[in-house]
């Protein structure tokens, strides 16, 4: 009947402890989850930056037109939808196929491309 007593008296604050340190624990354990995520979520960015990095520039038009869509002149050929009625709101409510406006290609210029054989020593 005795050790009832101790177990009353030590196993109250003892529970306590044991609650407050699985409680630590579990939070420990979502922020390393977080973290975790986190450095998941960065690694993927990275791999899809490298990846755009590695692309040569569209030439695209402010026009937003790709560049075999100008002639020589920097005339586009592209077709766009421009609005010709309107609601009481000012939004456009039909629209009508025409030819894109844009005067010149105002991006990048594309290199050449050189074709060289390879140069060997004979000798």
């Amino acid at each position: 009947m005795g050790w009832i007593w101790w177990a009353v008296i030590f196993g109250g604050p003892l529970a306590g402890v044991v609650g407050a340190v699985g409680g630590n624990v579990r939070a420990g354990l979502r922020t390393r989850h977080e973290r975790k995520l986190e450095l998941m979520e960065a690694k993927h960015k990275q791999r899809a930056e490298l990846e755009a990095a590695d692309k040569p520039p569209t030439p695209v038009c402010g026009c937003g037109h790709h560049l075999a869509k100008h002639d020589k002149q920097g005339k586009c050929h592209e077709s766009v939808e421009s609005a010709v009625a309107w609601d009481a709101d000012k939004k456009p409510v039909a629209y009508e196929r025409e030819r894109c406006n844009c005067q010149q290609y105002v991006g990048p210029q594309p290199l050449t491309t050189f074709y060289a054989e390879e140069l060997t020593e004979l000798g």
